[in-house]
């Protein structure tokens, strides 16, 4: 009945958050996410097709949003997705790159807390 889904795994390492699309919402989701569930050990959280936000907020965060639910979930470690594969909003592909390393630095956050992978790229922690 809706396009829009998260989940947490939570296995014996630690708990992993997947979000699917989503807006912000003043980061209600990520606090209730943490009230309920605590502390992530990872999140992977989307970063593109957020422009314009008049439009697209709704159902999708821009970047400086996703760094701020990274802090609110108190994920210790978060993975980017949803860009850089085709354009799909008014944002050109490489922005949620430029506008998600400005939110880092923005929020104090070092750039290795937020993995930023290209499309069909791997890493092994």
């Amino acid at each position: 009945m809706a396009l829009w889904a998260a989940f947490v795994l939570d296995a014996p390492q630690g708990k992993i958050y997947h979000v699917g699309d989503t807006g912000f919402y003043d980061g209600f989701n990520y606090q209730a996410l943490y009230e309920k569930h605590g502390e992530m050990r990872a999140s992977i959280l989307p970063i593109g097709a957020y422009e314009p936000r008049w439009f697209m907020k709704g159902q999708h965060q821009n970047p400086d949003e996703a760094v701020q639910g990274h802090l609110l979930c108190r994920s210790r470690t978060t993975i980017a997705h949803h860009w850089g594969t085709f354009p799909l909003t008014d944002e050109v592909i490489e922005a949620p790159l430029e506008a998600l390393a400005e939110a880092n630095q923005k929020h104090g956050l070092a750039d290795e807390a937020f993995i930023v992978l290209r499309p069909g790229e791997t890493k092994v922690t």
